[in-house]
């Protein structure tokens, strides 16, 4: 479910959390794992939200039918939407209750501001629409979970800002985590909460961060007489981390393409470092990859190899 680029991100914080703290470069699989599980925490955490938003209609219905002098409109609060069959497809799913069993979304929860975008659901014409329909069909029951995901939570800078307290890696993962929720939302069933990754894509995470921890000398050793009258010490540490990486992708991982590789890390440098980091970081792996393909030096093999 998480993809390659997801992968990419993370391993670029893994390697900028060792680059600038004392972390010991052993250490590096451990870290990486636990930003991976970092991200799962915070899927899960999402889509908690979610169904508590959903959910919340009866708890408001119960609130205001107990009211001193309810009125006929607190009598008859509409809660189809804690019926939602989406929600409850994921509630009922096995691996999201073991992974909540793990992760305890609970912990977080802020009532009030559960109550808060339920209260703006309830305005919203996307909301009356959906009430409006007589039957449920997986279309509607889908988009208003999607409106409540997009449309109020990721709008709402309470929400994001709840978001950055809780996890620290939300600013870097809020793009990641849009699509993560929006894909799983489309396709619910395909999902493991307990394994997010696969065999084969956590192979590739540790693979990239090893063969870049392992290849840093004879990466700079090809970036440096590229960098000009630039000084390598004053370059952004993301922009050098992200050529290693490129670099090491289009040397050392014989299934991706090297278009493919560099135009990744041109949008992670544009998306997570400076406004001219992608200009910058293409350039300096254009040049590197023309330079070995002239000398004819570009033959992917495994870094593991004897004299790779």
């Amino acid at each position: 479910m998480i993809s390659r680029r997801n992968i990419r991100v993370k391993v670029m914080q893994t390697l900028y959390t060792i680059e600038t703290t004392e972390d010991q470069k052993d250490k590096a699989k451990r870290l990486l794992d636990k930003h991976l599980e970092q991200s799962r925490q915070i899927f899960v955490y999402l889509l908690h939200f979610i169904t508590g938003v959903a959910r919340y209609a009866e708890q408001d219905a119960h609130n205001r039918s107990s009211k001193h002098l309810p009125t006929e409109q607190d009598l008859n609060v509409n809660i189809k939407i804690a019926g939602n069959e989406l929600i409850w497809n994921i509630l009922e799913d096995h691996s999201y209750q073991q992974a909540c069993n793990d992760i305890k979304p609970g912990q977080w929860d802020n009532s009030d501001l559960t109550r808060k975008i339920y209260l703006q659901l309830t305005e919203a014409p996307a909301y009356k629409e959906y009430i409006a329909l007589n039957e449920r069909n997986k279309k509607s029951e889908r988009s208003i979970l999607e409106f409540i995901f997009t449309d109020l939570m990721l709008a709402n800078e309470d929400f994001t800002s709840e978001m950055e307290d809780i996890f620290i890696h939300w600013d870097d993962d809020a793009e990641m985590m849009n699509q993560l929720v929006l894909n799983f939302l489309q396709k619910p069933a395909q999902c493991n909460f307990q394994d997010m990754l696969g065999t084969e894509k956590r192979k590739f995470a540790h693979d990239l961060l090893d063969a870049v921890i392992h290849k840093e000398s004879f990466c700079m050793e090809l970036i440096k007489p590229k960098l000009k009258n630039w000084d390598a010490e004053r370059i952004a540490i993301l922009d050098m981390i992200l050529m290693r990486m490129g670099l090491c992708e289009f040397l050392y991982f014989d299934t991706i393409p090297t278009k493919v590789t560099i135009n990744e890390y041109i949008d992670l440098a544009k998306a997570y470092s400076t406004p001219q980091s992608g200009q910058f970081v293409n350039g300096i792996l254009d040049n590197i990859h023309k330079e070995l393909l002239a000398q004819d030096k570009l033959h992917k093999t495994s870094y593991k190899k004897p004299g790779n």
